[in-house]
């Protein structure tokens, strides 16, 4: 992704003191694609389907899934609901976080930040359920104050609802939210912050193109990069 967003290193970077930091989950701290987009292939296969390309694919990933399937996918609404049915089939039988990775320092980063008592909530699309199984499978979980994703009914799914849900339970526990910030890597998660006044961060190592950057605060290359606006 490349970006006209100002360089890091300029007078108008950000910086700020956060008091709470919220993680989007697939392609922010886990490169997901390859087991996402084999789910997605093996759900339309299964509904006798034609499967697109991976290239296309890869675009499904950061709505939710209920919306790739009714929009991208054209399917009806009991269409969508049996492919829903279908894929959470195949993730159940292989797991949530087969054919993924945690990128590259993001995991020491999200300790760092623990370290230095900045609460950390995830706000997913990706169901609540399979979040936790993905962060428990990498030893992230306990950095959490919240982890937060669509309900199983598919009710709450939309990155904003997910977000306010997040924040009711931040603002449960006593947590700061004067400063918050997001980080993410889909304009989801641009619109759905911004729907609660949060600014966003985005990383460039994610699924996003360079037009879904507008209306962040920065775009980040690296984990260091992104250390430096959290951490300073």
């Amino acid at each position: 992704m490349t970006t006209t967003t100002p360089a890091l290193d300029t007078p108008s970077s950000p910086s700020r003191t956060w008091t709470c930091i919220l993680f989007d989950l697939d392609g922010t701290i886990t490169d997901s694609a390859p087991g996402i987009i084999e789910r997605y292939a093996a759900t339309l296969t299964d509904m006798g389907l034609p499967v697109p390309t991976p290239e296309s694919l890869l675009t499904w990933i950061g709505p939710p899934i209920m919306d790739s399937f009714r929009y991208t996918a054209g399917m009806s609404e009991e269409e969508a609901q049996r492919a829903l049915e279908i894929y959470r089939g195949h993730a159940a039988r292989y797991g949530p976080s087969d054919g993924s990775a945690v990128y590259p320092g993001v995991a020491g980063l999200i300790r760092k930040i623990h370290e230095a008592g900045i609460p950390l909530g995830l706000a997913t699309s990706k169901s609540e359920s399979q979040a936790n199984t993905v962060l428990d499978h990498f030893g992230l979980s306990q950095y959490f104050e919240v982890i937060c994703g669509a309900s199983e009914d598919e009710v709450r799914s939309t990155k904003a609802d997910v977000i306010a849900e997040a924040l009711r339970r931040l603002t449960e526990r006593g947590v700061d939210l004067s400063q918050p910030v997001l980080v993410g890597d889909r304009e989801h998660d641009v619109v759905g912050a911004t729907e609660h006044g949060i600014p966003v961060i985005m990383v460039e190592w994610g699924y996003g193109s360079p037009a879904e950057s507008e209306g962040t605060i920065a775009v980040v290359h690296s984990t260091d990069q992104l250390a430096t606006l959290l951490l300073g």
